[in-house]
């Protein structure tokens, strides 16, 4: 036996010990830190622009004929795009978590390669990139002037000059997105002068055209030159131009007197920038904003630790007055978190030791058990290493979870020992030895069964299954190598440890001081066990009574299980508030930016405790660019500075959405991010509405406000809003081509002409700071306001003639998109929701679901991001159940090479969920991933409590014992062990559930079932285990058979005695009686 083999090997046991442990904190050094693992599926985006198109047009030329040819790929979930009216089309593909984010870039980009021909020329020219990137911005770079010497477009220009490319070869960056644009050369022209010089907008661009040219006209002395030459130089004829005075300087018409008619004339030059459309601002004041995306696959913490070392390093090279910031940053959370974890793995090792002291009454036997946790951890982090996981919540929280299990094995040995050594009088030696024999297959049995519990959940698919995956296989690596050292090292320590003790007493180790209150809690837990024989003997008189309890529970555990509301994970106040305003369609910049200043306002002034910064960008948001749209992202102060509930995050939330619903004119949303920000934006769901029944955008569009209609009546929804822009109004320009024909004037000069004026033409390059940079051309800001304006808008026809714009065309108001949603190749509109408050994620899914139903007929929906992995881990969590107690079933079978006695111990696994599922509902906690790993781990307890009964009611039975007497015998030694392992285990998950720091959201969800699970899984568990045992033995068991065989004897023997009286035999000759035998 191998207790025995290291009995008589002890140093060899402390040198694998060593061994271990020495392993394990190697491997804590080179393990990467995250807060969870990489559960978020990689994600492939496809982006094209069609400049000047309308998002009808890019939707047809060009998502559309990309879409159709994302076919074929293995292990896409699902595949969303946009196309906007700024010529943009974006389309992200989603793969399954753990697909090669390079392999499926590869096919994506072989793919788009047969669909590249079928694209519009300007397409293919401006080129369509792919990258892999995942959603979310990980953190966004803000440059302020402290100073104010620059402004926003000045901090701009040098994000993107002088950071965004240093910024995207970091490691681990997948994309950047600068909010805004570099500078242009800006030519703003007036058209009523233009007028009067008769000229046109296409004249200024032809002028720039020819005078900001780059010409090199060759070489003196260039090759082949002549014998003897003794001169090479360059010859340069004209320079880009680099200045707003030589723009203006450039002369657009010589006319016949030798006058010049130049740009300064007809309009205006300035260093602008390319897009105006956009503002940024942090704590009120201009800013530059610079957003990292992190590619899929890396480390969170790693690449941003890196971005903040490169951008230190870029820092000392900054103007004078500019400085960096971080407005929103994702990681600090992570740290926070993990640390939090931690310092809750230590409070459990704690408490656990303060449990078996107070049970064992004796730190030598204390310290036995607790020799084993750091070779335990350690050993798992090892096996973390070997699999390549990280140090994450989840990792974590098995390691906390496990130390309540991990202690059992070596509790039960010591215990056992003790126990023989007071009874036999053996010496610690040999009470170890013949200790182990007893309980060796308990302990392996342990193993297994936890083991088999946890298994099932590594080989689910998907984002969840990433999530157990990890959990899993570290808890069951603690339950395995818990096991080697109960087998290994605490034999060792026990035989080395202990005092021998007297037959007939008990070990009396404690400090002298202590003595008396071990004495005291040792007579009144015997006192106490007295009763539970008591009660378990009552329970074997009255067993139809306590089926029918058990029966009851069972029952009221299956209806609230299903009235429990479900979610995919916990909220966490992760230090960042985001707000999005939608203010009416065809709102102006400015009215967006008034609004801005109010968020600013309201949070600097009235969350002064809580909030440590604003950064507010206009003209954006999460539904896309308009000027009508802005967002905000507020970081919040450090954790330890808001400890009280009206600091946390969801406060704060409230007391927003309190203050902003009285500003006039927008709607604005204030929400923490989501637990995952990787897989959306969204906090509450993330819902698509299809026109599966292609009824058309008009229909699709009324669908929409019909379902906001419906959401709005609904108690489980709110603040549900649709995450894209409404159709706004447009101007729309028709040119009657037979007059324009009969006018002279062509086609293309119409159409280049309206686009310079109100759209601004890129017209060539010029030179600043070294690099090169675009000039713009376009009417000044007065002069295209207003329909109206466009009468002054003049085309010169063929015949050199100005043509007034009114004569060939005329204008309309009309409705269109300016921007347009497709997913899973269907027509779309994407809506972001929350619960309504006390309701649940899951509870406003299903109310969106039934909603959905009530719209016309060809309107569908579908879920995405976090919703959608929601809506899959719930589908799973049943078959996960299951599955583990099929699992379970076949250990025991194996181990008691029975199939009956398995039966006694699956029949208690209802009495540990009850009380998981009570915890976690009067907590007000959903039935998330957090609350499903819990009640597999209550499970497991169950299952351990009951095999330590059965295995020694099962030895008793064996030994001759009868069925009552050693059941009863199993149940009174083991009330001891189990009391103390789940004391132990509770303890040990107690900081977990009253936990109130950063990720008390997730601690206190996975605590709360876990603890609520142990003390059912305790109490009513060896109240139960003793009465199902000796049921099944009785009934089904080889008690059942050997006691049918004795009764069918006996009923035989009592037959054949009452017919002996009745017919007593007679001499020889006697007829029997017709009808006898």
């Amino acid at each position: 036996m191998l207790s025995k083999f290291f009995l008589d090997r002890p140093v060899f046991a402390w040198v694998i010990a060593i061994i271990i442990m020495a392993t394990g904190g190697l491997a804590i050094y080179n393990l990467p830190i995250s807060q969870y693992p990489p559960i978020a599926p990689p994600t492939i985006a496809i982006y094209a622009s069609y400049p000047g198109a309308s998002a009808e047009t890019v939707e047809n030329s060009v998502t559309q004929i990309i879409e159709q040819k994302m076919t074929g790929f293995d292990k896409l979930l699902y595949m969303n795009a946009t196309s906007d009216a700024a010529g943009g089309s974006r389309i992200e593909l989603t793969f399954q978590a753990g697909t090669d984010p390079d392999l499926a870039w590869s096919q994506v980009q072989n793919k788009l390669q047969s669909a590249m021909a079928n694209l519009p020329e300007v397409v293919q020219s401006r080129g369509v990139t792919v990258r892999k990137s995942t959603r979310n911005y990980l953190m966004i770079i803000g440059l302020v002037s402290e100073d104010g010497s620059m402004d926003m477009k000045d901090l701009t220009d040098y994000a993107i000059s002088n950071l965004d490319s240093v910024l995207s070869r970091v490691p681990g960056v997948g994309e950047t997105q600068i909010f805004g644009a570099e500078y242009a050369m800006r030519i703003w022209l007036n058209p009523d002068k233009l007028t009067d010089y008769q000229l046109t907008l296409e004249d200024v661009i032809a002028a720039l055209k020819a005078y900001n040219v780059e010409i090199s006209a060759g070489q003196f002395g260039g090759m082949p030159a002549v014998k003897g030459q003794r001169l090479n130089a360059s010859i340069v004829v004209q320079n880009l131009l680099r200045t707003p005075e030589e723009f203006a300087a450039i002369p657009v018409r010589t006319n016949p007197d030798g006058s010049t008619v130049r740009i300064r004339d007809v309009g205006r030059t300035e260093l602008g920038t390319e897009l105006y459309d956009i503002e940024s601002a942090h704590n009120g004041r201009p800013s530059g904003a610079i957003a990292i995306r992190q590619a899929a696959g890396a480390n969170a913490l790693d690449t941003a630790d890196a971005v903040k070392a490169k951008m230190a390093e870029l820092s000392r090279y900054f103007p004078p007055g500019m400085k960096h910031v971080y407005p929103n940053d994702t990681t600090p959370f992570i740290r926070v978190a993990i640390k939090e974890v931690v310092k809750t793995l230590f409070e459990a090792i704690l408490l656990v030791f303060l449990i078996m002291w107070l049970f064992l009454g004796n730190i030598r036997a204390t310290l036995i058990p607790t020799i084993a946790v750091p070779v335990v951890l350690l050993g798992t982090f090892a096996i973390l290493g070997i699999f390549g996981f990280s140090i994450n919540m989840l990792t974590m929280f098995a390691m906390v979870l496990a130390i309540g299990l991990l202690v059992d094995d070596a509790i039960v040995v010591v215990e056992n020992v003790e126990r023989i050594m007071a009874e036999e009088g053996l010496s610690p030696r040999e009470a170890t030895a013949k200790s182990m024999e007893q309980i060796t297959s308990a302990l392996i049995g342990i193993g297994l069964v936890l083991s088999a519990v946890f298994g099932p959940m590594a080989f689910f698919p998907g984002s969840t299954g990433v999530i157990y995956r990890q959990f899993s296989v570290t808890v069951i690596s603690a339950m395995l190598l818990s096991v080697l050292v109960a087998l290994i090292l605490t034999p060792v320590l026990c035989a080395g440890l202990l005092k021998p003790v007297p037959a007939g007493h008990e070990a009396e180790n404690a400090i002298a001081f202590l003595r008396p209150f071990f004495r005291r809690f040792n007579h009144g837990f015997f006192r106490l066990r007295r009763l539970y024989v008591n009660l378990v003997g009552h329970s074997l008189t009255r067993k139809r009574r306590y089926l029918a309890v058990f029966l009851v529970i069972v029952a009221f555990m299956g209806i609230l299980y299903l009235r429990m509301p479900t979610a995919y994970l916990p909220d966490e106040d992760q230090g960042t508030l985001l707000a999005q305003t939608i203010l009416p369609t065809g709102s102006t910049l400015e009215q967006t930016r008034e609004v801005a200043n109010q968020i600013v306002r309201h949070f600097n002034e009235n969350e002064k405790e809580a909030v440590e910064a604003v950064m507010t960008l206009n003209g954006i948001s999460f539904s896309g660019q308009a000027q009508s749209n802005g967002m905000a992202f507020v970081r919040l102060k450090d954790w330890h500075l808001r400890n009280r509930d009206n600091l946390k995050v969801k406060a704060i939330a409230q007391r927003a959405m309190r203050a902003f619903a009285g500003i006039r004119n927008a709607r604005i949303f204030a929400f923490p991010p989501p637990a995952v920000t990787e897989l959306g934006m969204a906090k509450g769901f993330d819902f698509m509405l299809l026109d599966r029944g292609g009824l058309g955008h008009q229909d699709l569009m009324n669908a929409q406000y019909e379902l906001l209609g419906l959401a709005s009546k609904d108690p489980r929804v709110a603040a549900l809003r649709p995450n894209s822009m409404d159709d706004v109004p447009q101007f729309r320009i028709d040119v009657d081509w037979d007059k324009a024909g009969a006018l002279g004037v062509p086609i293309t000069s119409i159409h280049r002409t309206i686009a310079a004026a109100f759209g601004s033409s890129y017209a060539n390059d010029f030179i600043k700071a070294g690099r090169v940079k675009r000039v713009y051309v376009q009417a000044d800001a007065p002069y295209r306001m207003l329909p109206k304006d466009l009468e002054k808008l003049y085309v010169r026809n063929t015949a050199g003639k100005m043509v007034p714009f009114s004569s060939f065309a005329s204008g309309r108001w009309t409705t269109g998109p300016t921007s347009l949603a497709r997913f899973n190749g269907f027509a779309a509109i994407n809506f972001w929701g929350e619960p309504a408050p006390g309701k649940s994620s899951g509870e406003a899914m299903k109310a969106m679901e039934e909603l959905t139903e009530k719209l016309s007929k060809g309107f569908g929906f579908d879920w995405t991001g976090l919703s959608y992995q929601e809506r899959m881990a719930s589908s799973q969590a049943p078959l996960l159940y299951a599955f583990s107690v099929f699992v379970i079933f076949l250990c025991l079978a194996a181990l008691y090479e029975s199939w009956t006695v398995p039966i006694s111990i699956l029949l208690v696994l209802p009495l540990g969920v009850i009380g998981g599922i009570i915890a976690t509902s009067m907590r007000g906690l959903t039935n998330d991933v957090y609350f499903q790993i819990g009640l597999l781990t209550t499970l497991g307890l169950t299952t351990k409590n009951a095999i330590l009964i059965v295995q020694f009611a099962k030895d008793g039975l064996e030994r001759g014992m009868n069925l009552i007497d050693a059941t009863l015998e199993g149940a009174k030694l083991r009330f001891r062990p189990i009391v103390m392992t789940s004391l132990a285990f509770g303890f040990g998950v107690l900081p977990l559930a009253i936990s109130t720091g950063a990720g008390a959201g997730a601690q206190n969800a996975i605590g709360t079932g876990v603890l609520g699970g142990m003390v059912t899984a305790t109490v009513l568990v060896l109240i139960f285990s003793p009465l199902f045992y000796v049921l099944i033995e009785k009934f089904m068991g080889k008690q059942a058979r050997k006691e049918a065989g004795t009764s069918a004897f006996r009923g035989w023997m009592e037959a054949f005695s009452a017919r002996f009286k009745k017919h007593p035999p007679e001499g020889p000759g006697t007829e029997r009686t017709s009808g006898d035998g």
